[in-house]
């Protein structure tokens, strides 16, 4: 004789508000602990990533916990859960791979740390300052003020520029000059006066002063290496003052062109 819906909801009514119960309590606790791991990687000043880790194995131990009270409840074999998760880890395997790979990849990055949350850094062609590094992606927040999501495999498969060191984002650019200029016009009339002004006036005087120096020449131009200074964190500064600094340079460059 079959059981219907309702019959079996009779049979087994006092099981199910056990597992409810069960289930509320153990996500209950997991909140809790959830809340606690929070306040206090606060109070010791831990990286979010670090904190992201943590989270995510009390997850995965509040997922076990309560998938094996609820198999205890109903006194179901605990070999139909083992043959059930060796079915889904094939079908994962086959049709989520790259899932899979992306998850190792994000522990790896959690756990070798390349780079911290608030680090700038360059992953492959792209740039930007580390928002967030989950399981899945790397947050970047981009020089269009845009976040960008980077899968952790493409992070490991890249080369990693981390430009932040000592409590400063330490980014260089290139300019430019051509040879109608000499080089002593373009230090002393050029880019002395225009870092100066910079530093005065758009950074107040409260960064640490931009440096330069000659990189390369050739028969077209001469290149110079431009460096700021930008407190760690500080991306939307760099993305501003950037071209702020560049265009008090084409400033004086463009005062040095012949009339």
């Amino acid at each position: 004789m079959n059981v219907i819906p309702f019959d079996w909801i009779r049979i087994y009514f006092w099981d199910l508000i056990w597992s409810i119960v069960v289930t509320a309590i153990i996500w209950t606790i997991y909140r809790i602990f959830s809340g606690f791991l929070q306040r206090k990687g606060t109070q010791l000043e831990l990286e979010p990533h670090i904190i992201n880790a943590i989270r995510l194995l009390l997850r995965v131990v509040a997922v076990v916990v309560t998938t094996t009270a609820v198999f205890s409840i109903f006194d179901i074999s605990t070999s139909i859960f083992v043959g059930g998760s060796a079915l889904i880890g094939a079908a994962i395997g086959f049709g989520s791979s790259q899932t899979i790979n992306n998850i190792v990849a994000g522990f790896y990055v959690l756990i070798s740390q390349p780079f911290k949350v608030k680090d700038y850094v360059k992953i492959g062609d792209l740039e930007g300052q580390v928002e967030e590094i989950s399981i899945n992606y790397t947050n970047l927040y981009t020089p269009t003020f845009n976040l960008l999501k980077v899968p952790n495999t493409q992070v490991l498969g890249s080369r990693i520029l981390n430009m932040t060191h000592e409590g400063y984002i330490k980014y260089t650019y290139q300019v430019s000059f051509g040879h109608e200029l000499n080089e002593k016009q373009v230090n002393e009339k050029i880019l002395t006066p225009a870092i100066a002004e910079f530093h005065e006036y758009c950074a107040g005087g409260e960064y640490r002063c931009p440096e330069y120096y000659l990189y390369s020449a050739n028969r077209l131009e001469m290149v110079y290496m431009i460096r700021l200074f930008i407190p760690k964190g500080g991306a939307r500064i760099l993305y501003t003052q950037m071209p702020e600094l560049t265009e008090i340079i084409m400033k004086y460059y463009d005062g040095m062109k012949p009339k």
